[in-house]
């Protein structure tokens, strides 16, 4: 029997909304402010939450934030239910990771359909998680730390991101590691005159903040999901203490970190050296590999993407696209890129 925890400080609203899910079968818990709906959520952990957004003390956006900090609560789905309808509220609850937006009044049957939907996607998800773990055997291996890390993957502290969703900002404060499980996350940081410059593209089984962990400083970029993403959260302290217990997990870690330290430096010998045809021919390229890797055949990236990848303005990677494509190096649909020839860009030299 499925939990839904309705934070609501309308005594009627909330009552009815709770007398309608009782009926139809679900196990029901309520608060009538942001605070006990935070303290509620942490004791019941419910498989749903329902809550609005202009309440006393702590309103919707608040409880979202508080309970998306909480590794615990972070994954539950999440439904506004709110009369405010304007646009830039409905904006700014998606962003915020608002799993769906309910505005009042609503009947009955949205009310349902809502939630079961939700619950549905998120036993997809866990499905689809569940499968995923089977990759990353190759990751983890069999020692005794790292099989310490896979159980704590195998946890499900996780949760799903939207397309340009934020993970973090740059300057935030580390807490935790991610692991992308599915999708693709970039990290960007912003040049002096305002230009986004691409420090990096994660795909699955990728590892997201590992420099940052160690050196236990704030994150120096910013991470946005470039698509629907699901990734696997470890809190800071959780990780820290496998460090300490599992030298051959900290061996993982300083790969990982020197490898990547190794990617970043070519990339900016690149971005300081090589002709703008060269330096977008290289992102390509290296984006093509990264998606055989995920056994893709082609690439998918938004021109204002490549042009941060590749140290550029947008008009001149549509321009040089359109000569690529002129030269039969690559076919372009939209944002979906695709390599004809492999070896012509490989040697590009101008």
């Amino acid at each position: 029997m499925s939990k839904v925890l309705i934070i609501e400080d309308h005594n009627d609203i909330r009552e009815n909304i709770a007398e309608i899910l009782t009926l139809a079968g679900y196990t029901v818990y309520q608060a009538n402010n942001g605070k006990l709906g935070i303290d509620s959520a942490a004791a019941n952990l419910p498989d749903i939450i329902l809550c609005d957004i202009m309440m006393p003390e702590l309103d919707g956006y608040g409880v979202l934030y508080m309970l998306n900090k909480n590794p615990k609560t972070s994954t539950i789905p999440f439904i506004f239910i709110t009369a405010k309808s304007e646009r830039p509220d409905l904006r700014k609850a998606m962003e915020m990771g608002a799993d769906d937006y309910l505005t009042k009044p609503f009947d009955d049957m949205e009310l349902l359909q809502a939630i079961e939907s939700r619950l549905n996607k998120k036993n997809s998800e866990m499905d689809f998680y569940s499968h995923s773990l089977g990759r990353l055997e190759s990751l983890v291996g069999d020692k005794e730390g790292l099989s310490e890390l896979k159980k704590m993957i195998e946890e499900h502290i996780h949760r799903p991101f939207k397309k340009n969703q934020i993970i973090h900002y740059e300057g935030d404060r580390a807490i935790g590691l991610y692991l992308v499980i599915s999708g693709k996350i970039k990290t960007v940081k912003m040049s002096e005159d305002g230009r986004e410059l691409m420090t990096g593209m994660y795909h699955a089984n990728d590892f997201l903040g590992v420099n940052t962990i160690l050196s236990d400083e704030t994150y120096n970029d910013t991470a946005t999901a470039i698509e629907d993403s699901e990734v696997c959260f470890f809190p800071k302290e959780q990780l820290e203490e496998l460090l300490k217990l599992y030298p051959d997990v900290g061996e993982k870690f300083i790969k990982i970190l020197s490898n990547e330290i190794r990617s970043k430096d070519t990339h900016l010998l690149q971005l300081a050296y090589q002709s703008v045809r060269k330096r977008i021919a290289e992102s390509l390229l290296r984006l093509f590999r990264q998606e055989e890797a995920a056994k893709g055949d082609s690439i998918n990236i938004t021109r204002d993407d490549l042009a941060a990848m590749s140290g550029t303005a947008s008009e001149t990677v549509s321009r040089t696209l359109t000569e690529f494509r002129n030269e039969g190096l690559i076919e372009k649909k939209g944002s979906k890129l695709k390599i004809l020839d492999y070896t012509k860009i490989s040697k590009m030299k101008n």
